[in-house]
């Protein structure tokens, strides 16, 4: 505990989330405390007036304020929001039956009061998500005062005065108030919880040790069960940057003690890391969102993005197993991994509470509801566990984490309406699709060539769940109008709003790693996008077929397309690794372009592409046995040398940033506090707290997340494993037996 969250300011923050907690509950089963019931925007006001305050109190106006004493302003600011907010809730009946946001009669303080919250919402999101997307939100909040004077015709719209304009914003249905907030505060709250459930409940240790257990003993094994762990660390936190900061202290250590470069460990484990914001159940913030712009259950949207979800975890495999085996890397000796059995059976309540979320999405369909069901049997199991028992002390902190998460992402989305009502207040947001549709001239790879780039590029400076519901007013609109499957139009945004997460300029899962890894940033980057290359051509590929996001096809449809999907993944994983799997023979220029080609042709919608795409590539397979590079032996011996090049450029480098940042040696993992976004380990509380979407903690070496895996260091040994098991890949394996595409062991 820091100087700023002192016991008391812990109890109040610890309060106010089961405050808002209990009426999220409230809403969700229908409880109706004292015979009260809530209309919609009475309800929201009452998150924000819970939740909203946390945000001044937990996150400083700057941050070199971080470790100083709670200061009287921020305790000003909290007790106003909540004050105001719980105003607007009190009159929310009002409100609606007197049209305070649009009639000419209104009470004076709802306009005072309507400024400030403004300005407050404002600066919560500044604090929570950063002073580039709070520009934005800024500029397009009082975008409707100059409407008609844009000088760009579809962008003029219906203006509004000054007062006008903070009353709709505040008091209105679509601003603050809009489908973003809506969402979150009846879906999202549950889900947050759920997650951070999950990890105080010792759930990324058990998901680690599964991950060794089944993958540990092929080769390359660390860094499969890398790709592993983050996958199933994404289920639970649906965030890059918190994958990276609880997985990579234990994995990227063990990657490089079984001969994985330095920047290739940090490179799987940033890419795995960002596939949790696009896997099922929990998936990431803009997930959530997509129920109230598209109009359909969580529960669909989860199982829509469940194959391309698969398909990315499957290209980071391949590309793994391709570079192993070119390398010679062996898995670790069967005997010192944890048992697969033993492991499953210790960790019963996580794969529970796992399956019956997927159940109660899936079979109940309420969203709503289903995640506390899950939260409370943890909870209940917790009490009886060995090593993470829940104690008056932990379950205190759980509250505290819980109340952090759902208050940073309750910022984010409240600030990010404001950009929302400043289109729909203007009428504009209903004519950028049609105009950009006009603009593009109803081509449709032109325009899906307009949405990723300018997905990326916003994602950049905002975050995830900003740029969504950004670009589903504007974007999605447009792909729909051209006929393309609502979901994979959402979908489409999603992924390619995350890639930045792994791409440079920006790259913040990739600097968080090279963090750990001791590695140069850019060159971890550029390793990144590499190993997740299937993640910036699968959106095109399930916007052009349906089929792959489950939508519009027959079962049989669905299940050839999968399967056609995977060959086109591994043929890609093969080609860019440079490796035939399954011939071991490393691929000439020639051929990897060849195969490249296959691997796209085999994920193209039609049948018969697909088919010619599978010739192909088996014909490549071919020709590679008896016309390539070279065999297991002069492949390992050049990958030897090309890693022991890297890793002495990488020491070098880390020693240059220490004597210039730092006056001393280099120490591994040492390359300089890196500010990082995501729901993300908050490592200066001296405990793993899952924050929301878009906390910027400072990464550095020896700093130590909740299971006490210290970053920068070596990975210590888990709970059920034998001691110096993380390392213990051997090298020289020519082609794996148990590799894919091979008869296992």
């Amino acid at each position: 505990m820091n100087q700023r969250i002192t016991p008391m300011w812990k109890g109040v923050i610890v309060v106010l989330t089961v405050l808002g907690v209990l009426l999220a509950m409230s809403q969700a089963f229908f409880w109706s405390p004292f015979g009260l019931t809530f209309l919609t925007n009475s309800y929201l006001y009452y998150t924000l007036a819970f939740f909203l305050p946390i945000v001044f109190l937990i996150f400083p106006i700057a941050k070199s304020q971080k470790d100083r004493a709670m200061p009287f302003y921020d305790v000003v600011l909290a007790a106003l929001t909540f004050v105001v907010a719980f105003y607007f809730g009190l009159n929310g009946e009002n409100i609606v039956n007197f049209g305070w946001d649009k009639s000419l009669t209104y009470p004076t303080i709802t306009i005072v009061f309507s400024f400030i919250f403004w300005l407050l919402v404002l600066e919560a999101l500044r604090r929570a998500a950063g002073l580039v997307v709070t520009l934005i939100a800024l500029v397009f909040s009082i975008y409707p005062m100059f409407a008609l004077a844009v000088p760009v015709p579809f962008l003029q719209g219906i203006p509004y005065q000054l007062d006008d304009a903070a009353r709709i914003h505040v008091m209105g249905v679509d601003s603050i108030l809009g489908l973003p907030l809506q969402t979150a505060a009846s879906i999202l709250i549950g889900f947050l919880l759920f997650g951070v459930a999950l990890q105080h409940t010792g759930g990324a240790t058990f998901f680690y040790d599964l991950a060794q257990s089944v993958f540990g003993r092929y080769r390359g094994g660390s860094a499969k069960v890398s790709s592993i762990s983050s996958a199933f660390m994404g289920m639970m936190s649906g965030s890059a940057v918190s994958n990276v900061l609880t997985t990579g202290p234990m994995t990227i250590p063990a990657m490089k003690k079984s001969g994985f470069p330095g920047r290739y460990a940090a490179g799987v484990e940033a890419t795995a890391s960002t596939g949790g914001t696009i896997t099922p159940p929990i998936m990431g913030t803009a997930a959530f969102l997509m129920v109230s712009f598209v109009g359909v259950p969580y529960g669909e949207i989860a199982l829509a993005a469940a194959i391309p979800a698969v398909l990315y975890y499957f290209g980071i495999y391949i590309q793994v197993d391709a570079y192993s085996a070119k390398t010679g890397l062996k898995g670790v000796p069967k005997h010192l991994l944890p048992r697969a059995g033993r492991t499953a059976l210790l960790g019963w309540p996580y794969i529970v509470a796992l399956i019956g979320l997927i159940l109660l999405l899936t079979v109940q369909k309420n969203e709503s509801q289903a995640p506390y069901w899950v939260v409370g049997f943890l909870l209940v199991v917790a009490i009886f566990m060995k090593d993470h028992r829940l104690t008056p002390k932990s379950f205190v902190d759980f509250l505290f984490a819980g109340g952090k998460t759902i208050a940073e992402i309750i910022g984010i989305i409240a600030g990010v309406g404001l950009i929302v009502g400043g289109l729909s207040m203007t009428g504009v947001s209903l004519s950028l699709a049609r105009e950009l549709i006009t603009l593009v001239g109803d081509n449709l790879f032109l325009i899906l060539i307009a949405g990723a780039v300018t997905s990326f590029v916003l994602g950049m400076g905002m975050t995830v769940s900003a740029v969504y519901v950004f670009l589903a007013i504007v974007m999605a609109p447009a792909l729909t109008g051209m006929g393309i499957n609502p979901i994979a139009a959402h979908l489409f945004v999603i992924y390619w709003a995350t890639v930045s997460y792994i791409t440079p300029p920006v790259a913040l899962a990739s600097f968080a790693a090279a963090n750990i890894a001791g590695t140069p940033p850019m060159s971890t980057s550029l390793t990144a996008m590499r190993l997740g290359s299937v993640k910036y051509i699968i959106p095109f590929a399930f916007v052009l077929n349906p089929a792959l996001v489950a939508q519009d096809s027959t079962v049989f449809q669905i299940i050839y397309t999968f399967v056609f999907a995977l060959i086109g993944v591994f043929f890609l994983g093969c080609a860019f690794e440079g490796w035939m799997i399954g011939v071991a023979r490393r691929l000439t220029v020639v051929m990897r372009v060849v195969l490249f080609a296959a691997g796209l042709a085999t994920l193209a919608p039609e049948l018969t592409s697909s088919l010619i795409g599978l010739a192909v590539g088996v014909v490549a397979m071919v020709v590679t046995r008896f016309w390539n590079d070279g065999g297991p032996e002069e492949s390992a011996a050049i990958e030897r040398e090309k890693a022991r090049r890297l890793e002495a450029k990488d020491a070098a480098a880390s020693k240059e940033y220490a004597a210039a940042h730092t006056g001393g040696e280099a120490t591994e993992g040492v390359m300089g506090p890196t500010a990082t976004r995501g729901l993300a380990t908050d490592l200066d509380s001296g405990g793993a707290t899952v924050l929301a979407d878009d906390d910027r903690a400072d990464i550095h070496a020896g700093a130590s997340d909740r299971q006490g895996h210290v970053h920068g260091g070596d990975a210590p040994d888990a709970p059920g494993r034998r001691p110096g098991a993380a390392g213990a890949e051997a090298r020289r394996d020519p082609e794996d037996p148990a590799g894919p595409g091979s008869t296992a062991r």
